[in-house]
């Protein structure tokens, strides 16, 4: 289990808890949008240089780098497509 008191839960579980991700590569999220940031602990996802694959919401608003997904995948209990 998870430690509660990790630094990098900021109360996502009101967003993320149970929601249906997708590994990929990043996408923005619509036009103009040149990176997002991974939804705990803050890494920055680019078409390039910066980290370039993880996991998204099916609407590639929100973004999980693959260290905090494999930390988080049991507390938040995600459905993988």
């Amino acid at each position: 289990m998870q430690d509660n008191s990790d630094w990098r839960l900021t109360n996502q579980e009101k967003y993320l808890k149970g929601v249906t991700l997708r590994l990929k590569k990043y996408k923005s999220y619509r036009d103009g949008w040149d990176h997002d940031h991974c939804e705990f602990c803050w890494k920055k996802f680019s078409e390039s240089p910066s980290e370039t694959e993880g996991y998204a919401t099916e609407d590639n608003y929100r973004w999980i780098c693959i260290q905090c997904f494999e930390d988080f995948k049991d507390l938040f209990e995600w459905n993988i497509k």
